[in-house]
């Protein structure tokens, strides 16, 4: 099966390097992973103690950061080695300050995963939620390196658990212990024989948490929430990581919003041209975040397109509504517990179910799912028209992170 496995990974080598001739997204996943040995070879030397971290993508990363930086902590003369997967975790996370050295993560092969484990020798590993490599599992377990999943998640349709998933199961024995989210995943992966596994919850809990430690002061939003004409704070709608199918929706509204009602679209893509498309769909006077310098006051503008990347989290401080992005794509709704931390109300499109605490949150009315612009319209008037609704449900979700944290002291507890 090893065999089989190794030819297609070699096979998707060699079509990845035709795709990104067409691909950009491609051609960073395939130019990012040509200087990973020499970079690795001058980065850690044979003397350095090791400490590996690796994440598919942002979102992952994002997961793993609080552990990253208790570990730090508690092992202070390590270095830390972050890889990713995805360009979009890496090419946005390339500078982070946490890591020693990242990188992008090798393909899966044989060759690739010996070198690339003799050249970091770590001491210990940590793979966040997902992503099984049976060729770098191999490795480590020759190796025995102590490996741990954390903030993991397991499902039934997943290879682990049919007939044929035995070579996918046979990796599994390569994890010290796993770390899971929830208690569904803890009795899956002990159906097929594991015990070395704890329900320590997800640590992206802690992550935002954090959020709420640090200074999420943005001076020129401050100025934008100001209504000049009512001489106070007007209500700010926030809509994070929004897609075109949101962004229908979500123009309608403004089109025809009511007076003293303020937004902030931080979309998901920001390239020039679907920004200045959305722009051209509002009617309402707007201004991007990359024209902000050239103007003398944004107080007098109703909308405000932030056409550029990382200040999101600290944009969700200063809104009464959150409308969070994705729930009309696949696999669905982005990051909800970013404006939850900061006792938001949250509206969401309907794809939110391959999201615990998405689901969690509609269950327990913080976050409001929406399906068309009616839907849309009715949630919004709604926690316009009805403060008491809007404080309760920011309640609601506030609540529930606090509730939810804990996750890293789970880890660091096994770890001692």
């Amino acid at each position: 099966m090893f065999f089989l496995y190794n030819l297609l990974v070699i096979f998707a080598g060699f079509l990845l390097k035709i795709i990104a001739f067409f691909s950009p997204k491609i051609k960073l996943f395939v130019n990012g992973r040509t200087t990973v040995f020499a970079t690795l070879k001058e980065g850690i030397q044979p003397s350095d103690n090791v400490i590996w971290f690796h994440a598919a993508s942002l979102g992952e990363y994002e997961q793993g950061l609080p552990v990253m930086e208790a570990v730090k902590v508690k092992y202070p003369h390590h270095k830390i080695l972050l890889t990713f997967f995805s360009p979009s975790g890496y090419e946005v996370r390339k500078n982070n300050t946490i890591a020693d050295l990242t990188l992008y993560l090798p393909l899966d092969s044989q060759k690739n995963a010996v070198e690339f484990i003799t050249l970091a020798h770590p001491e210990m590993v940590f793979f966040i939620k997902y992503e099984f490599w049976p060729n770098y599992l191999k490795q480590l377990q020759e190796r025995q390196i102590k490996t741990y999943l954390i903030s993991g998640i397991f499902r039934e349709k997943q290879a682990f658990f049919k007939w044929y998933g035995g070579f996918y199961r046979a990796a599994l024995h390569s994890f010290e212990h796993f770390f899971v989210q929830n208690e569904k995943s803890k009795q899956l992966i002990q159906s097929i024989g594991f015990t070395n596994v704890t329900l320590s919850g997800d640590t992206r809990f802690d992550r935002v948490q954090m959020i709420l430690e640090r200074d999420n002061t943005l001076d020129f939003i401050e100025q934008f929430t100001w209504d000049t004409t009512k001489n106070e704070k007007a209500t700010i709608i926030v809509i994070g990581s929004s897609w075109p199918k949101d962004e229908q929706l979500i123009v309608n509204y403004i089109n025809q919003a009511p007076e003293n009602v303020k937004f902030i679209i931080a979309p998901h893509n920001i390239k020039s041209e679907q920004i200045a498309q959305l722009k051209s769909q509002i009617q309402q006077k707007t201004i991007l975040f990359s024209e902000k310098e050239n103007k003398k006051s944004l107080s007098e503008y109703t909308v405000f397109i932030i056409d550029t990347i990382g200040i999101l989290t600290k944009i969700y401080s200063y809104a009464n509504i959150a409308y969070v992005g994705g729930g009309f794509g696949n696999p669905g709704v982005h990051n909800i517990l970013e404006p939850a931390t900061f006792g938001v109300p949250i509206v969401i499109g309907p794809n939110y179910t391959h999201f615990a605490e998405a689901s969690a949150l509609v269950n327990i009315e913080g976050c409001i799912s929406i399906s068309n612009f009616d839907t849309l319209k009715n949630a919004f008037d709604l926690l316009l028209q009805n403060e008491d609704e809007r404080y309760e449900k920011g309640h609601i979700c506030s609540t529930f992170v606090q509730m939810n944290q804990g996750a890293t002291q789970a880890i660091l507890r096994y770890l001692k």
